[in-house]
């Protein structure tokens, strides 16, 4: 066993980052709150709670959050078929497990939400588990789901790599003591994912696969 490759979805299996971003700004539309679109896309990423709580402040009316995930949630659903994976985000998957990781994912996605991103994915038979927001108390930046992605793999953390698109999913692999490799694909600078405990940028997944052996995914790289 080469040991755990943990995925993020948005972002880095599926082009939707950008789908979210227009969900959660019709969402805070509806309840009367403007807020661009630029500061939501560096927010996609976070929990339903802490993406709200990061672009509307601590100290606003909370008794409106639950109407604001809710609108989101049904904005985002009426994309659900018809997500789109990136061009060998399955074709990535299966050659880990073919070369014997064990493949989880760890995403702030859900119930139909997540459903509908597997099915876009198209590689079920190459995913070991998933630790989704339903398995935890906190989602990325905390460690909390690289760390359960661990414990799902039956691996230590020396012995994993995860990869993501964002700020918080280089600060949660970090935290949790994982190689983080990033990819662009989400959008977010180079730089900031660098800053952020990134060990090595690929473009996007299909970059990473056609460079596999020249990654942390490669052979006597753990």
């Amino acid at each position: 066993m080469a040991g755990a490759a943990i995925f993020d979805v948005d972002g880095t299996l599926t082009d939707t980052n950008h789908l979210h971003v227009v969900a959660w700004w019709e969402a805070f539309r509806q309840a009367g709150h403007t807020v661009p679109m630029p500061d939501i896309h560096r927010a996609v990423g976070l929990g339903s709670g802490d993406l709200i709580e990061r672009l509307l402040g601590a100290d606003r009316d909370r008794d409106g959050d639950s109407a604001i995930g809710s609108a989101h949630k049904v904005l985002y659903g009426t994309y659900f078929d018809r997500l789109p994976a990136f061009e060998g985000a399955g074709d990535l998957l299966r050659t880990l497990a073919g070369r014997d990781w064990r493949v989880v994912l760890a995403t702030s996605a859900s119930g139909a939400e997540l459903t509908a991103l597997r099915r876009a994915v198209d590689a079920d038979e190459a995913i070991r588990s998933t630790a989704s927001s339903d398995d935890v108390d906190e989602g990325k930046p905390s460690p909390e789901p690289v760390r359960l992605a661990l414990e799902l793999a039956g691996v230590p953390a020396g012995d994993a790599v995860f990869v993501g698109d964002t700020v918080w999913d280089m600060e949660a692999a970090s935290r949790a003591g994982v190689r983080a490799v990033a990819v662009l694909s989400g959008g977010i600078p180079r730089a900031d994912l660098e800053r952020a405990g990134a060990d090595a940028v690929f473009r996007d997944v299909a970059e990473l696969l056609a460079h596999l052996d020249d990654s942390p995914f490669g052979p006597g790289s753990l």
